[in-house]
């Protein structure tokens, strides 16, 4: 039987008190969720080492005043910067002390913090355009059939 694996930066959880979230295994790391919104990724792996920490799920128009409130979020080198999502490494000095911080902002509700998944996305999308009307059959117009005239 496997060991189950240890929840990396595990601390995070005890800091998210007032929202209801839940742990999913993902990618060999674990995601964070609040109903359907992604609030972080706890990362620990052997691999893109400077990527450990907490990956924080959010929007590119909120990436510069998420930056300069907490200095040490970065792109994420794995993904050559092409995501929305930013990291808090875990050999940032201020790691806990931000991390902490963000997880005070996600339980107010900061809309900067957290992001509806891209399938999610469409999927909303989708419901909220306008219906398509019904496609019409087109009918070819028959001519009318001549009268007959009655026989006097």
């Amino acid at each position: 039987m496997k060991a189950a694996k240890k929840i990396p930066h595990a601390f995070v959880l005890d800091n998210l008190y007032g929202l209801q979230t839940e742990l999913k295994p993902m990618f060999g790391s674990y995601a964070i969720y609040c109903g359907d919104k992604i609030l972080f990724i706890l990362r620990e792996k052997d691999d893109y080492i400077d990527d450990n920490g907490v990956w924080l799920a959010t929007e590119k128009e909120h990436h510069s005043s998420l930056q300069a409130e907490f200095p040490s979020l970065r792109y994420i080198h794995m993904f050559g910067g092409k995501t929305t999502w930013l990291d808090l490494p875990a050999e940032a000095i201020d790691f806990e002390e931000a991390v902490v911080k963000m997880c005070e902002l996600a339980t107010k509700r900061d809309p900067r913090i957290g992001k509806l998944p891209d399938r999610l996305k469409k999927k909303l999308a989708k419901s909220k355009r306008p219906a398509k009307p019904a496609a019409r059959k087109a009918v070819k117009a028959k001519k009318p059939a001549p009268k007959k005239r009655k026989k006097k």
